[in-house]
């Protein structure tokens, strides 16, 4: 018995020895794997006698994007491309505040009409995630609302509810996942609220019948005509809704609206920040006398029509110290800006001189210049660049204000003459990328430029990476 259980014990130690490397080695071997792949690889080799080479994810992110370095659309060393010695102005960095963008080529906030009760769908995330990975130095978001009735149409983006938070993160995380700035356009529609999608109203003419001129969104298409705010209760065209003209404390309620929405704003992690003061949209129509035809401390004389513009800037900055912009139209393309007798009679550029100033002193960092949309009956100079002279005189009278120029800029010689001019310091584009979204990439072959396209697209741009 005593020499059986000797056996049994015998056995069940041989057993356990021949366990012993099965249990410790698939533990081994991954501290080994860890150890291996997180050596660096230098001139020298990694600390093994074979190189380890992979894909280094991007920092910062939760997702996994493969690590591209440098930037998509960063020039590369000039060691390395010669031709690189003499950088196109377009393609050098520009700084603002603690942020330094990578190139002046900047994506404008385009309206897709594609969100769900204000949420960003996967339509922007693709619509957007383009534009990060073909090299632009700046993306920003399209006019988001900060109330429900402050969206253009029931399709608008809005950020007026912590449920838009997480759809509109994983846009701002795919940029910075590749190396991209990224902000967001704050906006109130105001009077030119509760209207159709462009390609839905023209569904709705061409069915043709009663109403099919009409702009509105009604309740049964998700509108809220009835609820249409402005500074006075003049609709912007025939079509278009007849606005309540707001009470004081419905202005300092937007106000607030405006300040909730930027405290979501650091959530998401936005690198910068625009107001929407252009268009024809809440902002323009307060500081334009065409649409402004208040008597208290909103209309009026011209400090009393800025005074919502600058209330929304103040609020803003007091909670956000990051770059700050506001975009606005220089003009509203009337007849004339002031009337004989000297009064205003429309929005012109030597308000928006004033406003710039009154913008800065409230620490805006920058102007993003357009020009119309508050004036059915404008009648607009348009060609290449037209909106350039505005941004230019702009620029002279308020030089310690950066300046960004939008509007029919579509070519990377004309790009690259608009900077050099000293007519604006960055340049925003919008239809040209819808057309070609390579954009960057494209007007760095034709300056001459190497810049670094993303690895996974290295192979179609050969002739740019060709050093000279």
């Amino acid at each position: 018995m005593t020499t059986r259980r000797f056996i049994d014990r015998r056995l069940l130690i041989l057993i356990l020895l021949a366990a012993i490397p099965l249990l410790v080695y698939p533990m081994a071997s991954r501290i080994l794997r860890l150890f291996r792949f997180s050596s660096p690889v230098t001139k020298d080799g990694p600390s093994t006698s074979v190189p380890v080479f992979r894909n280094v994810p991007a920092p910062g992110v939760d997702e996994y994007y493969p690590l591209n370095d440098p930037p998509i659309g960063t020039p590369f060393s000039p060691e390395d491309f010669p031709q690189n010695k003499v950088i196109p102005k377009l393609f050098t960095p520009y700084k603002v505040r603690d942020i330094e963008f990578k190139n002046r080529i900047w994506v404008s906030p385009m309206c897709q009409y594609s969100a769900v009760d204000g949420h960003m769908t996967d339509w922007h995330l693709v619509h957007l995630g383009g534009f990060a990975t073909r090299g632009a130095g700046a993306i920003m978001l399209e006019a988001t609302a900060v109330t429900p009735e402050g969206r253009i149409t029931p399709e608008c983006t809005g950020i007026w509810s912590d449920t838009h938070i997480a759809p509109i993160k994983r846009v701002v995380d795919f940029a910075h996942g590749q190396g991209t700035a990224i902000g967001i356009q704050l906006a109130h529609a105001g009077r030119k609220a509760s209207t159709l999608a462009p390609w839905v109203q023209g569904r709705r003419e061409k069915a043709g019948g009663e109403g099919s001129k009409s702009a509105i969104a009604r309740e049964v298409e998700g509108g809220w005509p009835t609820n249409v705010v402005g500074p006075s209760n003049i609709p912007f065209a025939d079509n278009y809704p007849t606005p309540r003209a707001l009470s004081v404390e419905e202005i300092k309620d937007i106000v607030q609206a405006y300040v909730d929405a930027v405290e979501r704003c650091k959530k998401i992690g936005f690198d910068f920040i625009e107001i929407h003061g252009a268009h024809g949209y809440l902002i323009h129509s307060f500081y334009s006398p065409i649409s402004n035809k208040r008597t208290d401390d909103y209309g009026g004389p011209l400090h009393n029509r800025l005074r919502l513009a600058l209330e929304i800037a103040r609020a803003i900055r007091k909670v956000w110290d990051k770059p700050l912009f506001f975009r606005l139209s220089a003009t509203d393309w009337a007849k004339e800006e002031k009337d004989e007798n000297g009064e205003w009679v429309s929005w012109g550029i030597e308000q928006t001189i004033e406003l710039s100033k009154l913008l800065s002193a409230e620490g805006v960092d920058l102007v993003d210049v357009s020009s119309g949309g508050n004036y059915v009956g404008q009648q607009i100079s348009i060609g290449p660049g037209y909106q350039v002279p505005f941004a230019k005189q702009i620029k002279g009278s308020v030089p310690n204000l950066s300046i960004g120029s939008v509007g029919l800029i579509t070519d990377p010689r004309q790009s690259e003459e608009i900077l050099q001019s000293g007519s604006a310091d960055v340049l925003f584009y919008a239809r040209e990328l819808l057309r070609h979204v390579d954009f960057p990439l494209f007007a760095a072959q034709e300056l001459g430029v190497a810049v670094k396209p993303a690895d996974q697209y290295e192979r179609a741009w050969g002739r740019m990476l060709t050093p000279k």
